[in-house]
């Protein structure tokens, strides 16, 4: 039997651990060998992916996962000689001991099957080489009552279903049990999950509202950023819908709404299209790239930098499907103190100089 195992939007470790947008998924492609006897797909996939329950495999054949060639299969589906199974699993981080940590959290919604939470800028979601505490995953664990080690049979820990970076502000929804995740990172697989950000981005954003269309992969030159490969070149598909909400000469106020989900997708694209975000560090952002040579403009910029020292992003609204009652859901999270405080400066100084 011939296998093959890809990680889909799965970041390495990196010294500086910044996490995913997208939700995390492993990919699996069986060819049925032709001495294979009739054998139930639940039962094949237990035997021949040892590392997963047969509880979360029947969950994710349940969930829509499971396909043989082109048709999603259920789980009393009999394998053949020859057939092509293919398989995607959300991914299940591990080797890592999570203790509980007493962290305050900004809990949006909860109930028995999900919890939105409306994570600060600062706080890293998940541990990682330079982050083994003080994660939002600590502060889960805490909240529930749980501990997770990497041998752990309780599988009641609340799992991310997708992740935002490190200093980017706002909402993140995570499934209470396994079925949950299942179902809401299947949203995540097909993009129907609806996800807004506001950003604030340097330079003068020629269009009212467009789309920035480009694949998004590992920069060769710096592991710790992406880059836009040119079409069909490298990278993974990643598609942007912006929008202006307020021009401020120098910088610009956008909104976006993520078709994908990749990492730093809007950070990339942004700086992709001439525009950094604002005081982004990583993307070119934490310098003057538009205004005046005037000392007392440097200063201005100096001052924003310190009253915001992180990128101008923040995941705003997020709206899903109930993963047990099939209701939509929509959540909003007003821009926090510090970048809302940003853009009512750079507002003030853009309404001075159309009064002078």
């Amino acid at each position: 039997m011939k296998t093959f195992e890809e990680d889909f939007d799965i970041e390495e470790p990196v010294d500086d651990l910044e996490e995913n947008e997208g939700a995390c998924f492993e990919h699996y492609r069986f060819v049925i060998d032709k001495g294979q006897e009739p054998l139930r797909i639940d039962k094949f996939l237990a035997f021949h992916m040892d590392h997963s329950s047969r509880h979360r495999i029947q969950l994710a054949i349940k969930a829509g996962y499971v396909k043989v060639g082109e048709k999603t299969v259920k789980a009393n589906y009999v394998v053949r000689p020859g057939e092509v199974v293919t398989f995607v699993m959300p991914y299940e981080r591990r080797g890592l001991e999570i203790l509980p940590e007493n962290i305050p959290l900004d809990i949006v919604y909860e109930d028995e099957d999900v919890l939105v939470i409306n994570k600060p800028a600062g706080m890293v979601v998940h541990p990682g080489h330079g982050h083994y505490n003080g994660t939002l995953v600590n502060a889960l664990a805490f909240h529930l009552g749980l501990r997770q080690e990497a041998d752990a049979e309780d599988e009641r820990m609340g799992v991310l279903v997708h992740r935002i970076d490190k200093d980017t502000s706002g909402l993140l929804v995570v499934a209470k049990n396994e079925e949950a995740q299942l179902k809401l990172a299947k949203q995540f697989f097909v993009h129907s999950i609806n996800r807004r950000y506001v950003a604030l981005v340097w330079g003068d954003v020629k269009e009212d509202e467009g789309t920035i269309d480009g694949n998004i992969g590992r920069d060769p030159s710096d592991r710790l950023r992406y880059k836009v490969y040119p079409e069909g070149d490298q990278g993974k598909t990643a598609v942007t819908h912006y929008k202006v909400l307020e021009r401020f000469g120098f910088v610009t106020l956008v909104e976006c709404r993520l078709e994908t989900g990749r990492t730093h997708q809007i950070r990339v694209h942004f700086k992709h299209i001439g525009h950094p975000l604002f005081n982004d560090e990583r993307y070119d952002g934490a310098t003057i790239r538009q205004g005046t040579i005037y000392a007392k403009y440097r200063q201005f910029i100096e001052n924003c930098f310190k009253l915001l020292p992180r990128q101008a992003l923040h995941a705003a609204d997020l709206g899903f499907e109930h993963p047990r009652s099939g209701k939509w859901l929509e959540f909003h999270a007003e821009i926090p103190e510090d970048m809302q405080a940003l853009i009512e400066k750079w507002r003030n100084y853009t309404k001075n100089l159309t009064e002078l």
